[in-house]
């Protein structure tokens, strides 16, 4: 039953979550498309509760978290499709796993010497190796990452998409990258999907319809890594805790699995097999981007910059590492395996 006193609390955060939700997408439109509507609902929510404080709106805002988040990430499966790994090559599979496990085990490892959280660390290294502020936010709630690492891994990735969008395509140039070559390096290396088809469509068309599959692999591999960081969190949480796992590791997994990434998974699976028609698909896809702007416009609202200040510019050096390093070694592989 509906608790009549704590919808109508939540009602005027909702209508601002709605609102700068609309701002968001409106930006959109006179806006580079590197800047993509969860960069700029987020920074929106910020903006607005920093500036001028709203504690009214703090129950929406959550509701909007807790709620639309995870229905958001559920619907992505739709426009997943196993078939996308196949078509990519077993070559350009290893290369991407590769890339993700150095980059989580990197960023774990710089996280820890700069004295940063281990789920601030997490999300930078999810967001850096897999598909930027989508993997940040389908991890954030698993792992209970607080609002403050949130923004700042969103921050993180979007300062150095941003850049990659100018760098990637100046260092093609130099060095006589063929266009094949191009589009696997940003499909493997450049962080947000809307960043990875600006920095190689602005190559050429080849580069670019290559780096979208490339990318694409890499977004379905989403569902594995954050099994695989929820659970290794879950387990240090529990043994911080000193409470025995009876259940061994596959306790452990499944508390790190919610609902929402199974069904994303069960989506995902869906349409592989071919069931989901591509209307229907397009429909989901469109809801799903939609409740997660709204998320972040709710995580936006509920972080404070006063409680970034006290982390400071650690978080930007350490993806400034691992972004250079993600670049270097992807390139280094896919030269090495005969990508030409």
């Amino acid at each position: 039953m509906i608790d009549r006193t704590r919808a109508a609390a939540a009602v005027p955060g909702l209508i601002l979550v709605v609102g700068l939700t609309a701002i968001a997408y409106a930006s959109t439109l006179v806006l580079p498309d590197i800047f993509g509507a969860v960069t700029i609902g987020l920074f929106l929510g910020i903006i607005v509760a920093n500036v001028r404080p709203l504690p009214q709106v703090d129950p929406g805002a959550r509701l909007a978290k807790a709620w639309f988040l995870p229905l958001g990430i559920l619907l992505l499966g739709a426009r997943l499709s196993l078939t996308d790994i196949l078509s990519t090559g077993l070559g350009a599979i290893v290369v991407l796993g590769v890339d993700i496990v150095l980059v989580l085990v990197v960023t774990l490892a710089i996280g820890r010497a700069l004295g940063l959280s281990e789920k601030l660390s997490a999300l930078i290294g999810v967001g850096t190796s897999i598909c930027g502020n989508t993997a940040i936010a389908a991890t954030a709630p698993v792992i209970k990452a607080p609002e403050r690492d949130v923004s700042f891994a969103v921050a993180t990735i979007t300062l150095f998409g941003t850049a990659a969008v100018i760098i990637y395509p100046l260092i093609g140039h130099a060095v006589g990258m063929s266009d094949n070559l191009f589009g696997h390096w940003v499909g493997a290396a450049v962080n947000d999907t809307s960043q990875v088809t600006a920095t190689a469509f602005s190559y050429s068309v080849d580069a670019g319809e290559t780096a979208t599959i490339v990318k694409l692999t890499r977004n379905t591999l989403m569902v594995p890594v954050i099994f695989a960081v929820g659970t290794w969190f879950a387990t240090r949480e529990a043994r911080q805790a000193g409470r025995e796992e009876r259940r061994g590791w596959l306790g452990s997994a499944r508390k790190a699995v919610p609902p929402f990434l199974l069904g994303f998974l069960a989506l995902a699976l869906v349409n592989s097999a071919g069931f989901i028609p591509d209307d229907v698909a397009t429909l989901f896809t469109a809801a799903s981007q939609v409740l997660i702007v709204m998320a972040l416009v709710g995580v936006g609202l509920t972080t404070r910059i006063s409680a970034l200040r006290q982390t400071g510019p650690a978080p930007f050096l350490m993806g400034l590492a691992v972004a250079v390093m993600l670049a270097v070694v992807s390139l280094a592989l896919f030269v090495a395996i005969g990508v030409e």
